[in-house]
């Protein structure tokens, strides 16, 4: 299984962050994905942005964090830890 690490460090706000997203995953429909976490959701079960059989893992989003996106930040890590077909690491 092929693991994608996107490295939040210098993301600047959800557009960039899910602009990374779909850059480093290739994902499939990614013209449907709806760049919000519901949508991101639907992507992990095979909606619009699947990314695939793989292992996700968003490194340093505690700068993100800083940046003033900790609710979103949060709600990555609630999302990730209910993620099953797809495992999803936030860090």
């Amino acid at each position: 299984m092929r693991t994608i690490t996107i490295d939040c460090s210098d993301v600047c706000g959800e557009a960039e962050f899910w602009d990374r997203y779909l850059r480093a995953t290739g994902a499939a429909g990614a013209a449907h994905f709806g760049r919000n976490l519901d949508a991101f959701w639907d992507a992990l079960h095979g909606g619009p942005g699947w990314p695939g059989e793989c292992e996700l893992r968003f490194a340093n989003t505690s700068a993100m964090s800083r940046a003033g996106a900790v609710q979103f930040v949060e709600s990555l890590r609630t999302l990730a830890s209910r993620s099953a077909p797809v495992t999803v690491t936030v860090t």
